[in-house]
């Protein structure tokens, strides 16, 4: 049950087949221009993704530091974690 939660909705997602350097930066320097270019197609393919949000809470469980998760990217995950700690008083 465990692991069906983990990874069972990978299967649906609409990234699954999709070159993972649209998702994650390269191991070398990326321009701004680059880096926001490469990031606004992953977030698009992420939001017609039927499974945005089981996705994000993966990220968010996890707390992965890397790369574009249910339309996220590293800072946005991490501000959303705050926010949530905000309200959970």
């Amino acid at each position: 049950m465990a692991v069906d939660w983990m990874w069972g909705w990978q299967f649906e997602a609409a990234c699954r087949g999709e070159d993972s350097s649209l998702f994650f930066a390269p191991n070398y320097f990326e321009k701004r221009d680059q880096k926001e270019g490469r990031e606004a197609k992953a977030k698009a393919l992420c939001a017609r993704c039927p499974v945005r949000e089981e996705c994000l809470e993966y990220a968010l469980q996890i707390h992965e530091s890397h790369g574009i998760w249910g339309g996220l990217n590293e800072m946005e995950r991490r501000q959303l974690l705050r926010e949530r700690a905000l309200r959970a008083g």
